[in-house]
């Protein structure tokens, strides 16, 4: 079998999506990735494939003295996936974006290596836009992405298919939730956020009057409470279950967490996350699933107990949201994405440098 290697991180959001094609792929090439020691090796590490660990240079938005040594940062992490790539015997290249993909990229098209990239959000990231001309094709989970990028072409999102195959009773059990109150899930994406974490907790008392809430808190942010209803996890690994149990969400709105939502056709009220240090792609998903009936969104700025329980009591009660997620025909993008990651591990004209 031909040997493929997958890329993509620096957050969850860039490393998840790849899982959503593993299975599938391990069955036809040699799978390894290249990443750094951060979350996407925590994430990849239940698939058991090697993993081939680099350090990246990460850009960091604003003025930082750490990015006057991002020349010579990436320079060296150029060499280690070169050194990577050639350890792994890598025929191709699959990178979901993000910092961490640079260097791989960079390394593969020295190296003769062909690379296609795909990207989540509606606007093209600094990744992405860095490396299209070195990739066969993005590959994008938006329509309207795909029109931005010479190369794009539009697959829609891979999703993990274990997502929707979650058992609703046993995960009510699981979380010790009766199933007469309708259930919160909270997602505060990968690592957790520190601004939804201290509102909602302001607004408990007032919340569980109404709902049973599943709060994923991120590694670090739980905190001692023994208010009935409220359940805390800093990181789950078992999402079907998560998501099985789940009514509606509160949710940041990176596009991994979004396209799962919108999929599962739960009813979601998005609070972006938007600050100086962020280019605006959560805001930007945010805005596109709401303008289409699909989601509600409530501004960081904006958010206050009590105007987090407002919000969340009109969405349970928006039946025109949920007959619009009914009726949605977003489709998962995952035969769309294998067949292009065949194409190009396949193609008859792809000469590799020694």
């Amino acid at each position: 079998m031909k040997n493929l290697v997958l890329t993509g991180g620096g957050s969850a959001g860039h490393a998840v999506p790849n899982t959503a094609l593993i299975p599938a792929l391990s069955d036809k090439y040699n799978l390894s990735y290249i990443g750094t020691d951060g979350i996407e090796k925590r994430i990849v590490a239940p698939y058991k494939i090697p993993y081939c660990t680099i350090k990246c240079a990460k850009f960091v938005r604003g003025f930082s003295p750490s990015n006057l040594s991002i020349p010579f940062r990436f320079y060296r992490s150029v060499k280690e996936a070169r050194r990577g790539l050639k350890a792994l015997k890598a025929d191709g290249v699959f990178s979901k974006g993000g910092y961490v993909a640079l260097p791989v990229v960079f390394a593969a098209k020295s190296l003769g290596i062909p690379v296609l990239s795909h990207e989540s959000d509606l606007t093209p990231g600094l990744a992405n836009r860095l490396i299209a001309e070195k990739c066969r094709a993005v590959l994008t989970n938006f329509p309207e992405t795909a029109k931005k990028l010479k190369n794009g072409k539009y697959t829609g999102a891979p999703i993990r298919e274990e997502l929707f195959c979650g058992d609703r009773r046993a995960a009510l059990a699981k979380y010790g939730f009766s199933g007469q109150k309708p259930v919160l899930l909270v997602l505060g994406g990968g690592s957790g956020s520190k601004a939804v974490n201290q509102v909602l907790r302001a607004a408990l008392f007032k919340l569980t009057e109404t709902f049973d809430i599943l709060h994923l808190c991120g590694r670090g942010n739980a905190v001692q409470s023994s208010v009935r209803g409220y359940v805390q996890r800093e990181y789950e690994e078992d999402m079907p279950s998560a998501y099985a149990a789940s009514d509606l969400a509160l949710s940041r709105s990176g596009a991994g967490a979004a396209f799962e939502l919108i999929s599962l056709k739960k009813p979601t009220l998005f609070i972006p996350l938007e600050n100086r240090r962020t280019r605006g792609d959560q805001a930007e998903n945010a805005d596109y699933f709401q303008t289409r009936g699909l989601a509600e969104v409530l501004h960081e700025k904006d958010m206050t107990p009590g105007s987090l329980v407002r919000s969340l009591s009109a969405l349970l009660e928006n039946t025109e949201l949920k007959n619009a997620l009914a009726a949605c025909p977003i489709a998962r993008g995952n035969a769309a994405v294998l067949d292009e990651i065949d194409k190009m591990m396949n193609a008859d004209n792809i000469f590799r440098r020694k």
